[in-house]
């Protein structure tokens, strides 16, 4: 059975932005393992304060990261 997930798109918000991972991750304040995680959409959960953090780094929306995709 295929399963509903959410997407992390942070790598098309860094080619947009032209900002690297590591780069990133220092703005955030997640080590680049994390931030990793995040990108590859390895992640189980993230934090509220992280999002944030990520949406004030990247001068983005919740909805410009992250994607609902259904029975993927």
């Amino acid at each position: 059975m295929e399963e509903d997930k959410i997407v992390f798109n942070i790598d098309v918000m860094l080619a947009k932005r032209k900002m690297s991972v590591s780069e990133l991750a220092d703005k955030v304040g997640i080590t680049l393992a994390n931030m990793s995680i995040l990108k590859t959409g390895k992640a189980k959960a993230i934090k509220v304060d992280t999002l944030c953090k990520l949406c004030r780094a990247l001068e983005c929306q919740p909805g410009d990261i992250l994607e609902f995709k259904s029975g993927v």
